[in-house]
């Protein structure tokens, strides 16, 4: 079992990681490590797509699904308690990550196996290592720079 620290995207930064990835009404985001379900949450109230949320801790599971009820989305978004390793990911136009570049490697090869032609992935922080990002945006808040990397399938 891979051990991932729980640090939240700054919201500045779940903004830039889906206008990078554009998502459009009818597609799918995938959080892989929701955490507490922020980039699920505002994937579907700025963009109005379903939004899947994985995660292996199930006190994040319930605050992410306690976030989501109290906005009243869970029609449109949910989150599993799941390995990131089993978890279908062939419903999903896009894929968000904020985890470890070895996590992230290790991904690679389900994320290119079930992803379909034209499905975007965008990291926080650490790059997928052996992908070239299509996109690289810094986010400059008070405390550091962030970097959001956008790939295309």
């Amino acid at each position: 079992m891979w051990r991932v620290p729980y640090v939240p995207s700054p919201y500045a930064v779940v903004r830039k990681m889906l206008e990078l990835a554009s998502p459009v009404s009818g597609e799918s985001v995938y959080d892989l490590g929701a955490g507490d379900g922020r980039i699920l949450l505002e994937a579907v109230r700025r963009y109005d797509v379903k939004a899947v949320g994985f995660e292996h801790n199930p006190k994040r599971v319930r605050l992410a699904t306690t976030n989501l009820e109290r906005a009243r989305v869970l029609d449109k978004a949910k989150v599993f308690k799941e390995d990131l390793f089993k978890a279908d990911l062939t419903q999903a136009s896009v894929v968000t990550l904020y985890l470890l570049p070895e996590m992230n490697r290790a991904l690679l090869p389900k994320l290119l196996t079930e992803l379909k032609p034209g499905s975007r992935i965008v990291c926080h922080d650490f790059p997928i290592p052996r992908l070239s990002p299509k996109r690289v945006e810094k986010v400059h808040l008070t405390s550091r720079v962030h970097y959001v990397y956008l790939y295309e399938l």
